[in-house]
């Protein structure tokens, strides 16, 4: 293995990252045959390529145009902390009376948040909210029609934004596969990033709610401003100085 030049060496991290969620350091030294520090290298050269996050200890994989993770994936990882946040972001509804719920696996978990107490309607692209609200009391569920991506089971294309269009929806809870200062909320699919850019376009009021590990993430497409949000839901992850410098661009930043 240590015959590998540092390309195919960087190539098999991706893989194995792409693969199980997460590499570690130690063990890519031991599995390439070569020095930890070496490994390092390999994964800061990655991270400027914006293929990985450096962790402590070893690094995962971004999510780009050409890699994006399952919902049964999303499922099992950090599972306590998105119901932490998604607790929260359902405690943002106020007085709304129609919500759009994003695809992924943290807004589902926010549409099993919602109050029970009172009639809501929620509109969604996404198959596995639809099929959970379906049987509560007191919502209303709107499926948004489409092309249904395998992986995550939304729907995309014309036919989803065009019914979107003709809503006003009061709070749209929204998910992205990168939040960053620079360049605003991404996504790596097109077809994706039009429909949550229409969510934006027809709701009053807008929610990000993510895990940590999505700050400083950039993915392919991007779909929004900082700005547009009225709030970023997250953990106490995301660090105290980071949250405030997200503030300073307008939304109010709740840590759970």
């Amino acid at each position: 293995m240590s015959g590998m030049s540092a390309e195919e060496r960087q190539r098999a991290i991706v893989k194995t990252a792409r693969r199980t969620g997460a590499v570690d350091v130690n063990e890519l030294a031991a599995e390439l045959g070569v020095a930890r520090e070496t490994v390092r290298r390999d994964l800061r050269a990655l991270e400027d390529h914006g293929l990985v996050r450096r962790t402590h200890g070893g690094a995962y994989p971004v999510e780009s145009a050409g890699f994006e993770t399952t919902l049964a994936f999303r499922a099992t990882s950090h599972v306590p902390e998105k119901r932490r946040i998604a607790a929260a972001a359902a405690e943002l509804v106020g007085d709304a009376e129609t919500i759009f719920i994003d695809e992924g696996f943290t807004p589902q978990l926010i549409a099993e948040s919602l109050p029970r107490d009172r009639p809501l309607t929620v509109v969604t692209a996404s198959l596995a909210t639809a099929g959970a609200l379906a049987e509560a009391d007191n919502k209303t569920v709107l499926l948004l029609g489409g092309r249904v991506r395998p992986g995550t089971l939304a729907t995309v294309d014309h036919w989803t934004t065009k019914m979107l269009a003709g809503f006003v929806i009061d709070l749209a809870f929204i998910g992205a596969n990168g939040i960053s200062r620079e360049h605003g909320l991404t996504t790596p699919d097109p077809a994706v990033s039009e429909v949550k850019s229409q969510a934006i376009r027809a709701a009053r009021r807008t929610v990000f709610a993510g895990v940590h590990t999505k700050f400083g993430a950039v993915s392919f497409c991007r779909f929004a401003e900082i700005s547009a949000l009225e709030a970023i839901v997250t953990s106490t992850f995301l660090p105290t100085s980071e949250a405030h410098r997200y503030s300073m661009q307008g939304p109010q930043v709740i840590r759970v």
